[in-house]
């Protein structure tokens, strides 16, 4: 349910973004995505952080 809420709410972003490129913003456009990426890749790294360590750890128990 969660990746459903995340392409939602890309989407949202995306759809925003292009409003605003549409109608000449430029720069808010570029500004939308900007946040919208930094915020990704901060939920990405906390994703990755808390799925390496079981791994590392069952791979070395082996």
């Amino acid at each position: 349910m969660k990746t459903l809420g995340r392409l939602i709410n890309r989407l949202d972003t995306l759809m925003a973004s292009a409003a605003f490129a549409e109608e000449g913003e430029f720069d808010t456009a570029r500004e939308i995505l900007r946040d919208a990426n930094s915020q990704n890749e901060r939920a990405t790294k906390r994703v990755d952080r808390a799925h390496t360590r079981p791994v590392v750890h069952n791979a070395r128990s082996k």
